[in-house]
């Protein structure tokens, strides 16, 4: 009895292993951002006005979320796709990438307070004087 003969050859095996390998180095990338962009804004706490302190903290954590969760969405379609790709999984990867991507506009809405697809608005033109200070 051969053993190569039985399951999957050796090369897709060991290939599959390393691939399933960098997508979890991925994944723990992707919380290594999250959890140490969390920290790093916590230097926000100290040293501002009160409003000021929790904008900028807020506005901090909901970018590294957002790059924590681009991050995830990379490791999950490593994982998906190039081990093992059925219609179970595909259906699974497509669900987390709609709640990641819904949850990246919410976050992108509160952090600029617009939708990703709008404009950013333009800033207000200021109406020009002449020099005796009247308005042209």
């Amino acid at each position: 009895m051969n053993s190569a003969s039985e399951g999957s050859p050796p090369f897709e095996t060991a290939t599959s292993y390393w691939i399933h390998l960098i997508g979890v180095g991925i994944e723990i990338f992707g919380v290594f951002i999250i959890v140490v962009g969390i920290i790093w804004s916590a230097r926000y706490l100290f040293g501002r006005g009160i409003k000021s302190r929790y904008d900028s903290y807020k506005i901090s954590i909901g970018r590294s979320l957002l790059l924590g969760l681009e991050v995830l969405v990379a490791a999950d379609i490593v994982k998906t796709i190039a081990i093992e790709l059925t219609f179970v999984s595909l259906g699974l990867l497509a669900g987390l990438v709609l709640v990641r991507t819904f949850l990246g506009w919410t976050l992108t809405l509160e952090i600029e307070g617009r939708w990703p697809w709008q404009r950013e608005p333009a800033p207000a033109r200021q109406p020009e004087t002449s020099e005796e200070g009247q308005v042209a």
